[in-house]
């Protein structure tokens, strides 16, 4: 389905302040059964996303039509598929950020054959702290879509808005490339 013209999302400004940002030093719950501090660890790239329907369907009546909110699937899918070429360019830590619960994540994760886990925000605490972009949905409150570059525990780059989701791996690559050369 080709999304509407409409549905692209802008730069509405929400993100700007990100960059030079240190990481709260929280915890977050993953996938893998752990608790995430992202203001530790070396490289690491973060990319939030809305949210992913479960495996039976049922996006949110008008999903089509939020501007960023389609493809948190392909999104991740392009991320497992690139991961060793992440990894190879430094990359420690790879994650999936949204506000759903961990046991909803783990489905995802197992479903998708993801090589790294998902990160649960569904108490807002990393999306407070940063002041990360959020919108209301299905009545959800959820993260706008964008990746977070971040170097020992400071925010190095943001990529926002995302658009095309499946093609954010490839312009994660590409900016680490030049930034190593």
């Amino acid at each position: 389905m080709r999304i509407d013209d409409t549905a692209l999302p802008q730069d509405d400004g929400t993100a700007a302040h990100l960059t030079g940002m240190r990481m709260p030093a929280l915890r977050l719950p993953a996938t893998d059964g752990t608790s995430v501090s992202l203001s530790e660890g070396g490289l690491t790239v973060v990319y939030a996303y809305p949210r992913m329907s479960p495996a039976t369907g049922g996006a949110i009546e008008g999903w089509d039509a939020i501007p960023g909110a389609r493809g948190c699937t392909p999104q991740s899918c392009a991320f497992r598929d690139h991961f060793a070429e992440l990894k190879s360019l430094g990359v420690e830590r790879l994650f999936g950020l949204s506000t759903q619960d961990t046991a909803y994540q783990t489905e995802a994760v197992e479903r998708l054959h993801l090589p790294f886990p998902l990160l649960s925000d569904s108490s807002l605490i990393l999306a407070t702290a940063l002041n990360l972009p959020l919108f209301n949905a299905g009545g959800m409150t959820l993260l706008k879509r964008l990746t977070m570059i971040i170097s020992d525990g400071k925010i190095e780059h943001v990529f926002y808005p995302v658009f095309p989701p499946d093609k954010n791996a490839s312009k994660v690559i590409d900016w680490l490339s030049s930034r190593k050369g």
